[in-house]
């Protein structure tokens, strides 16, 4: 990827009216672009992130046997009716629209009925079951203030997986499995440390404790309490004696902190199969009802999350597993550092290493700012000093000093 070639630009300019730093500092590094109130483009660097970001999430869906499909944005109101939630005054956030016809449709809010519908054409026997069926794709909501940049729009990116299963034994082993699945998720993102398994309101989703995954930030939208120790926490929505009792936690254990919701998991019990007629026969040639989850991760909401929190005074810092390339060359100089920097360049391309070329006609001090508002892992400088000395300088965005390495140096220290 080369800079000269790049349509996007950075810019000097904070954004006059957005006031979270996750939406600054990527409107600002040219990674998204801002369409209205909750709705962002993704740009090329940022497609990459996303991308990266969904990679890992997917991986992990895939370990403990996840299948993905694609699901339906505009969705039949027939299905919706059968679990009453068309005009459930509880799902106030819908965005509705008809066909040229006057049919009525939803569109893409959330998809327990039509993946319900769907398994119902398919699943039949005993031995269809269990499963997990996810997908990772964009949701709709109609929010009465998108604020916060990518940490609540009214268009973003989700996975959203459900899990189906013959009993109540067999549905908790895979709920534990897709949190454990979750813990695994945030750990490679860099905020494993900081984020809680946390108790919290089923909502309209379910009568019991659904868990939310909350991430430590001051810019959180929720009050949750923390238990450190055990290394679980309680929404403040449901903080009660009675609630912290059945949960097993002791109130003067509890430290007060702000959160980001970055998932959530729920038991769903039988509530979508049994109202849309979706059953089993058992070993016994018996009709039973299929037991669910749902299990949701935001996913464009955490790369919102990780450029609020991998972010200093100059850009952002992004974890190498998900930053939008490894390398940031900058070539500095005359025919001798365009000759060295364009050879590395493909070398490190050949070698498996994702780089982002500055090979523009700027000042050095502007492809340094860039390289740091970017937030690529490392920057590697090729001078005409440099050349002249057989070496190339490496400076890493998180910390660390400049050093010079050489040739074979920094392929190995690059990987």
């Amino acid at each position: 990827m080369r800079l000269s070639r790049l349509f996007t630009r950075t810019s000097k300019t904070v954004p006059a009216d957005e006031v979270a730093k996750n939406a600054q500092l990527l409107i600002q590094a040219g990674f998204i672009h801002k369409e209205m109130a909750g709705v962002y483009a993704y740009l090329p660097l940022g497609v990459k992130v996303l991308e990266k970001i969904k990679h890992i999430v997917r991986q992990e869906m895939n370990s403990i046997g996840g299948q993905e499909v694609v699901m339906t944005t505009l969705q039949p109101r027939d299905i919706w009716e059968k679990t009453d939630r068309w005009d459930d005054k509880k799902v106030d956030n819908w965005f509705k629209t008809k066909l040229a016809n006057g049919t009525e449709l939803g569109v893409g809010l959330t998809h327990e009925e039509p993946i319900v519908d769907a398994v119902g054409s398919y699943v039949n026997s005993y031995k269809d079951l269990p499963f997990y069926v996810f997908q990772i794709g964009n949701k709709f909501r109609n929010e009465l203030r998108a604020k916060s940049g990518l940490l609540r729009g009214r268009e973003f990116v989700m996975k959203d997986m459900y899990s189906f299963a013959r009993t109540q034994e067999e549905h908790e082993e895979m709920y534990e499995k897709a949190v454990e699945a979750y813990h695994r998720v945030y750990s490679r993102l860099g905020l494993g440390e900081i984020t809680y398994r946390t108790y919290a309101d089923g909502g309209i989703f379910t009568p019991r404790f659904s868990d939310e995954f909350q991430t430590l930030s001051e810019v959180g939208e929720d009050t949750i309490f923390v238990d450190e120790a055990k290394k679980i926490a309680v929404n403040e929505e449901i903080m009660t004696d009675e609630n912290l009792e059945k949960i097993g936690l002791n109130r003067d254990d509890l430290v007060e902190r702000r959160g980001v919701e970055v998932g959530n998991t729920f038991h769903l019990e039988t509530k979508y199969t049994d109202a849309l007629g979706v059953q089993f026969v058992d070993e016994n040639g018996e009709k039973q009802s299929m037991i669910m989850g749902c299990y949701g991760i935001g996913v464009s909401r955490l790369m919102g999350v990780i450029a609020e929190h991998f972010s200093d005074d100059r850009g952002l810092v992004w974890p190498e597993e998900i930053a939008p390339a490894k390398v940031y060359l900058v070539r500095i100089g005359g025919e001798g550092a365009i000759s060295c920097a364009d050879a590395l360049y493909d070398e490190l391309i050949s070698n498996g290493v994702e780089v982002v070329y500055d090979d523009r006609d700027e000042r050095p001090g502007a492809k340094f700012a860039d390289s740091e508002l970017m937030g690529i892992p490392y920057r590697v400088t090729v001078s005409d000093r440099l050349v002249d000395a057989g070496k190339y300088e490496l400076k890493p965005r998180s910390e660390g000093d400049v050093i010079e390495l050489t040739h074979d140096e920094l392929l190995a220290k690059l990987g």
